[in-house]
C-alpha cells in the first residue's frame, strides 16, 4: 500500500505560489530524493506531507497509522546548555539506555551516548538527528537536507548511513538533498522539482532528461557517470558472488 500520496498539491506564501499542481507517490521499501534549485519548493513539499503547512489546493494522503522519523536541516542547541546524547535522545520520548544505544549503533556511532552534543562534530551531530528519528521504528525517514554544511565525503558516508538503516528497518526514505552525485548512487527514484515536478524516474532516466540538464547544467554529466560506474561496481561483485 502506498506510504505517502501527493495529488496536485499547491502551496502558496500569500502572493507568491511555492508549489503547483505537484504529484508524486511513496512507496514501501524506497529511497527516494527531491533535488532542485534554491526556492524550488523541497522543503515546502515535505512540510505540507508533515502537516506543518496547509495544501492551497490538492490534496494529502498518509497510509493510516504511518509512522513518519524527521531529521532536519538543522537543530540549534545552545552550546553552554549541558546535555548528553542520551539525554538528548530521550527528551521527547521515554526511551531505555538500551534502545537509546541501539538507535545510536544503527545510525553508525554506538560510543556517544555520554558525549555532551555541544561536543559533536557536524557528522555527529546528524548522525544523533538519524539516531532520534529512528527510536520509533518509522515506517518512513524524512530527511531535508540532512547533509548540509558536511563535506563530500561525510555527506556520502551519511547517505551510506540511511541506505544500512533501510535495510535494517525496512522503512521507506524520502530526503531532499543537494549532493547530486551522491543522490544518483543512493536513490532508486528521483524528482526534479522547480515549483513544479519538471521530471522524475530513475536516476539514470533523470540525469539525462532535458529539465534537468537545464537546472543543474551539462556537469551533472559526472553525477550520472559515478552513478554508472558504482552501480556497475556493484553488478561486478554480485557477479563474483554468483559465481
Amino acid at each position: 500500500m502506498t506510504l505517502i500520496s501527493v495529488e496536485g498539491v499547491s502551496v502558496a506564501y500569500g502572493a507568491k505560489t511555492a508549489l503547483s499542481n505537484v504529484t508524486m507517490a511513496l512507496e514501501p521499501g524506497e529511497i527516494v530524493t527531491i533535488v532542485g534549485p534554491n526556492g524550488s519548493g523541497k522543503t515546502s513539499l515535505l512540510r505540507v506531507i508533515l502537516g506543518a503547512i496547509d495544501a492551497r489546493k490538492g490534496k494529502v494522503q498518509l497510509k493510516p497509522g504511518l509512522k513518519i522519523g524527521y531529521v532536519p536541516q538543522k537543530l540549534h542547541i545552545d552550546p553552554t546548555l549541558p546535555m548528553t546524547v542520551g539525554r538528548f535522545l530521550r527528551l521527547t520520548d521515554k526511551l531505555t539506555k538500551q534502545q537509546c544505544v541501539e538507535a545510536l549503533s544503527a545510525a553508525g556511532v554506538p560510543d556517544l551516548m555520554e558525549r555532551q552534543m555541544s561536543q559533536l562534530s557536524g557528522g555527529q551531530f546528524q548522525r544523533v538527528l538519524l539516531a532520534r528519528a529512528i527510536t520509533g521504528k518509522p515506517d518512513v525517514l524524512l530527511l531535508d537536507e540532512a547533509t548540509q554544511g558536511l563535506d563530500q565525503p561525510g555527506s556520502a558516508a551519511f547517505y551510506r548511513q540511511i541506505e544500512e538503516v533501510k535495510q535494517r528497518t525496512g522503512c521507506a526514505v524520502l530526503m531532499i538533498s543537494h549532493d547530486l552525485h551522491v543522490v544518483m548512487s543512493a536513490s532508486d527514484r528521483v524528482i526534479c522539482l522547480n515549483g513544479h515536478v519538471c521530471c522524475q524516474g530513475t536516476p539514470a532516466v533523470v540525469a539525462t532528461a532535458p529539465e534537468y540538464r537545464a537546472l543543474f547544467g551539462t556537469g551533472s554529466d559526472g553525477a550520472l557517470a559515478l552513478y554508472r560506474h558504482e552501480h556497475d561496481h556493484d553488478h561486478d561483485h554480485s557477479h563474483e558472488a554468483a559465481e
